[in-house]
């Protein structure tokens, strides 16, 4: 087992680099994230290109460079889905035979009664999948009347209910949702995730509580890259909503975040702490839940130029036997004619000091990830996944 060094892993959410073979079953046969965002918003990126993002692909803003300072490549998922949790996963060396389910015509009554009938009120409000900052402005004031809970999901596998403080606190309404992921989301229904989405204000200026949003995710298989980690004695640690995505397992420490800029700025505190034998793993949301379901090319750009600003400060940090690695969980095309996740390979781009730069292909699985990472700290190996590193 190593006894120095350290691995951070940066998930920029949302991020695909080009439709995969079988994005056609997905409706996303033309979806290609990056190369769209590159296309509309002309974002400069002149950090991720040096290090070589724009050798992986043509990209009409990220020429490709004469001399990258990383290896790069592409990985495929192979996986059933596109959601946040399989992406998650994947990198963590679990792979999906079959997607959790989605419900986009609303869930079953027998969904919705015996949560109903386990959290003591009459009936749920919505049950489609929605907006969430719609859901909120349009039964919002039916909420407040009548108390009863605003339920709905979206075209991930999730289960969100949303309540105002006044008629259930945020504690409250963890417990709701705690219930539901129980009691009630399990077997034929067990959707990656239930969130509760507290929010706060009056009729016509609502207003969710982002950083008290908690997500319940279900249980992900052992053994994996966490649970493999910690029987080695690597301490990991999580930023933004990846302690969530594993339920709360396999982590040392977790640092939630409300935006990108507070993610890197975790990030950058954690890289200048210099705990050795360390294993970092980081979720960058914004590019996703802020500019990808919205439509937004140019936010989606002007997000990834913000992550670019910051890169030279994260390799100062780096010692010499350090490893970074940026990729994506799954695409979100904000340029297509869906708000919804698109099936792509993700960019990878894998940095450290002293390591040989090579071109890396098309990589079989997001768990290739997981097996660079085990072969670092000298873990593993599990079954999926083959080291990117010697």
């Amino acid at each position: 087992m190593r006894t120095m060094g350290r691995v951070f892993l940066i998930v920029i959410d949302g991020l695909g680099i080009g439709a995969q073979e079988d994005a056609k079953q997905y409706g996303d046969q033309d979806a290609d994230t990056l190369g769209h965002v590159c296309e509309h918003s002309g974002c400069q990126l002149p950090n991720l290109q040096k290090l070589g993002l724009g050798n992986i692909k043509p990209l009409r803003s990220v020429p490709p460079s004469d001399a990258p300072a990383a290896s790069y490549g592409k990985m495929r998922e192979v996986s059933a889905g596109k959601d946040s949790t399989t992406g998650h996963w994947e990198l963590a060396g679990i792979h999906l035979d079959s997607p959790f389910p989605t419900f986009p015509d609303g869930f079953p009554e027998m969904v919705i009664k015996p949560f109903c009938d386990g959290i003591e009120k009459e009936a749920a409000l919505c049950n489609l999948a929605y907006s969430g900052t719609d859901a909120i402005r349009d039964y919002g004031k039916t909420h407040l009347e009548t108390g009863f809970p605003i339920v709905y999901t979206s075209a991930d596998s999730v289960f969100q209910v949303a309540c105002h403080e006044q008629i259930a606190s945020p504690e409250t309404l963890y417990q709701w949702c705690e219930f539901a992921r129980h009691e009630v989301m399990t077997g034929e229904f067990e959707v990656g995730r239930v969130i509760a989405r507290p929010f706060t204000g009056e009729h016509g200026s609502f207003e969710r509580l982002s950083d008290q949003r908690k997500d319940f995710s279900s249980i992900p298989p052992e053994p994996n890259l966490l649970t493999m980690l910690q029987a080695h004695s690597v301490k990991s640690y999580s930023i933004g909503k990846v302690i969530d995505l594993f339920a709360g397992r396999g982590f040392t420490q977790y640092r939630k975040t409300r935006s990108n800029a507070e993610g890197i700025s975790q990030l950058l505190s954690l890289m200048s702490a210099g705990i050795d034998n360390s294993f970092t793993f980081t979720n960058l949301i914004d590019t996703d839940q802020l500019y990808g379901h919205r439509q937004d090319p140019e936010g989606y750009g002007r997000c990834l130029e913000e992550f670019d600003r910051a890169l030279p400060a994260m390799l100062d940090k780096l010692d010499d036997h350090d490893l970074l690695i940026i990729t994506g969980d799954h695409g979100n095309d904000p340029a297509d004619d869906s708000t919804d996740h698109t099936r792509e390979f993700v960019p990878l781009i894998l940095y450290g000091k002293n390591r040989q730069v090579r071109d890396l292909g098309i990589c079989e699985t997001f768990s290739d990830i997981s097996a660079t990472v085990l072969t670092y700290f000298g873990a593993g190996p599990l079954e999926n996944g083959r080291s990117l590193i010697q």
